[in-house]
């Protein structure tokens, strides 16, 4: 039975015919298009089927054997048995599975850990870092005084004895490591090292890396890290939401934290999900999968750089890669929509000493999570890096671009997409 003529489908196209044709075509659009959001994958047909089950109709305020409401059997043993997967598969000794997303999960992170006001270093948005770390417009930067550090201008790496001086000077209290533009291996036995120097707790985001955590790609955060954040998507393959993994000491504050500090009941038909999508992870497939996406974002990163593009940090250790578009004279929000057109799908992104604006900055960010959960390659990356340069040459020509297009789509055919195509 395909995905369209599944009864819940079915349910939807008698009820709402408006929303299940844009589901439909947002499916085709999946389908027919290279997909290099470094954020974005495809989930399996089990992930999708536990989000979409009954269990979004039962409400479950509080945790285990502590619920204050009745009916919980088999919830709590859905959230136990998560809980139970998270803890193996990241090597923790106590896991929360119920944040909404990651960044609920990185604001329970302050509120176990800081009082208001309370002094918070990260990773500069503009520099690779995330929003919750620290940045200006963020609930972070509001609620809690930040200071932010940054990359070295020349090399696009992480400078661990500047951000050793930044944490010596301004003494904070929490440290966040992780990102979402930062193409290279963290060094997170170094910041646990400054942490403990200038008595920070440490936290390590791997929202992006989580996969390559778990499978050996990336050094562990822990023992070097308090706590542990995470999406559930991305690399992890599952539904939208977010893990918090700490030492056992802190568990009870972090639990606090999530309920009944930020959030009330959580969502049931998420958990069964994440459920799925940690089993999912702890196979030898999954690992030898992670390996694969690291293998073609690092072919995808040397065939640019040979056709003369500019890569932050000169290449990639990870899942993604950071193109600096200003040799080039192109600025990053046209050269997106220009991909977007051609049907390679990425997205604009600030790069170091950015001489742009966030709505239109110099980069763009592209991944191969998604292209690699299609069973693409080597020789697959050479083809994308083709497409990418000729959009670079004509990014106004929409005869080319609609070419590029056809061509991007009769690939993509020949790749099925996981949860949709094929289980």
């Amino acid at each position: 039975m395909s995905d369209i003529d599944s009864p819940p489908a079915s349910a939807l196209q008698r009820t709402d015919r408006a929303v299940f044709d844009l589901i439909e075509q947002e499916k085709g659009r999946q389908r027919l298009t290279i997909r290099l959001i470094p954020s974005e994958n495809y989930t399996s047909r089990a992930v999708m089927a536990a989000t979409g089950s009954v269990l979004t109709n039962k409400y479950s305020e509080g945790y285990p054997s502590k619920r204050y409401y009745q009916g919980q059997e088999y919830i709590d043993q859905i959230e136990t048995l998560a809980c139970e997967r998270a803890k193996q598969l990241f090597g923790a000794e106590h896991a929360n599975v119920q944040p909404y997303s990651g960044s609920p999960a990185n604001q329970a992170v302050y509120m176990a850990l800081l009082r208001p006001g309370g002094l918070v270093m990260g990773l500069s948005l503009p520099q690779g870092g995330h929003l919750t770390h620290g940045w200006d417009v963020n609930f972070s930067a509001h609620y809690y005084r930040s200071v932010q550090y940054g990359v070295d201008p020349e090399t696009g790496r992480l400078d661990y004895d500047q951000i050793r001086k930044t944490a010596l000077a301004h003494r904070p209290r929490l440290i966040f490591a992780g990102a979402t533009a930062y193409p290279r291996i963290i060094d997170f036995a170094a910041f646990g090292r400054i942490a403990k120097e200038v008595g920070a707790y440490f936290a390590a985001d791997i929202s992006h890396i989580s996969g390559l955590v778990a499978t050996g790609e990336h050094p562990h955060p822990f023992p070097h890290a308090d706590v542990i954040t995470t999406t559930t998507h991305k690399l992890l393959r599952g539904p939208r939401g977010g893990i918090i993994l700490c030492r056992k000491e802190l568990a009870s504050k972090i639990d606090r934290a999530v309920f009944p500090g930020l959030q009330g009941g959580p969502h049931n038909h998420v958990t069964a999900a994440i459920a799925v999508a940690l089993a999912e992870a702890a196979t030898p497939a999954y690992r030898e999968y992670c390996a694969r996406v690291v293998q073609n974002a690092q072919t995808l990163a040397q065939a640019l750089l040979d056709r003369g593009f500019d890569l932050v940090s000169g290449g990639t250790d990870n899942h993604l890669l950071l193109i600096d578009l200003r040799n080039l004279n192109l600025g990053g929000r046209p050269f997106a929509a220009a991909l977007e057109r051609a049907g390679v799908v990425c997205n604009y992104n600030m790069v170091p000493a950015d001489t742009g604006t966030p709505k239109n900055p110099s980069g763009v960010r592209m991944g191969t999570p998604a292209v690699t959960s299609r069973g693409m390659g080597p020789a697959e990356m050479m083809q994308i890096a083709e497409w990418i340069d000729r959009v670079a040459r004509h990014p106004e020509d929409e005869a080319a671009l609609a070419a590029i297009r056809k061509e991007v789509a009769e690939t993509c055919r020949q790749f099925p997409c996981p949860g949709l195509d094929v289980d």
